[in-house]
């Protein structure tokens, strides 16, 4: 059976992405751009659902039990 890495590198890339909103939200809270860091703490936030769902696809597509 050929294992597939689509979910790991998904995951992989989601969390990377989440790592660099935080990173760049601390950044313009420090530098007093508010309207910047409330952007990208927003876009931090709807990273979670993306990652739920890219975690319950994976799950479902190794055999586990759907939700």
């Amino acid at each position: 059976m050929k294992r597939s890495y689509w979910g790991v590198l998904a995951m992989c890339l989601v969390l990377f992405a989440n790592l660099c909103f935080t990173q760049y939200t601390v950044n313009m809270y420090y530098a007093q751009r508010y309207e910047a860091a409330i952007a990208c703490a927003v876009l931090n936030v709807l990273l979670f659902p993306v990652a739920i769902f890219i975690y319950r696809k994976d799950k479902q597509a190794r055999g586990g039990t759907p939700r």
